[in-house]
């Protein structure tokens, strides 16, 4: 192996460390079974919430990660291999690519690493359901709400019926 190639194999070793780095989540995938246009759209949205998607050479991953938290995907990775990397949100890579599966009945997850925690398959399918973290507030505080609107609406009630008996007295 000539030392250009080995150097171009390093360099891309050490971007994919770096983008390791400070990572909440990664998310493997095989994405065999998509048009380019599908891929374009899936590369979108998962631009939109701030995750970076690539394709790499599974060999270059496994140097990569070796003696990291992530080393738990070298098992996996054989086959054609996509990774989402977030640093924003833990479960966004899975819930984005859970949509993008379920819309173009392609791609499988094969594994991921969620704060440093692996999961396999069936794991990451059941985190991709979990709605985002502003989705889970929003209904939070809905639920917080409806119950004190509704006792304020009675409270109301009540004293609307009161002036209503202290007109006709």
């Amino acid at each position: 192996m000539s030392v250009e190639v080995k150097l171009e194999k390093q360099k891309v070793i050490d971007e994919i460390k770096a983008k390791l780095v400070g990572a909440k989540a990664v998310v493997v995938i095989n994405y065999m079974g998509i048009t380019v246009l599908e891929a374009d759209d899936m590369r979108k949205r998962l631009r939109e919430e701030n995750i970076d998607y690539t394709v790499y050479k599974n060999t270059l991953v496994k140097r990569a990660i070796a003696g990291t938290e992530f080393e738990g995907l070298a098992d996996v990775l054989d086959g054609p291999s996509g990774f989402a990397i977030s640093k924003d949100e833990a479960t966004a890579p899975a819930r984005v690519l859970n949509v993008v599966m379920k819309e173009y009945k392609k791609m499988e997850f094969k594994a991921g690493v969620i704060e440093g925690v692996f999961m396999d398959q069936n794991a990451i399918v059941e985190l991709a359901d979990i709605p985002s973290r502003e989705v889970l507030i929003a209904k939070f505080m809905g639920s917080i709400q409806s119950p004190v609107s509704k006792l304020v609406r009675t409270i109301q009630a009540i004293a609307d019926a009161s002036e209503g008996e202290a007109v006709e007295a």
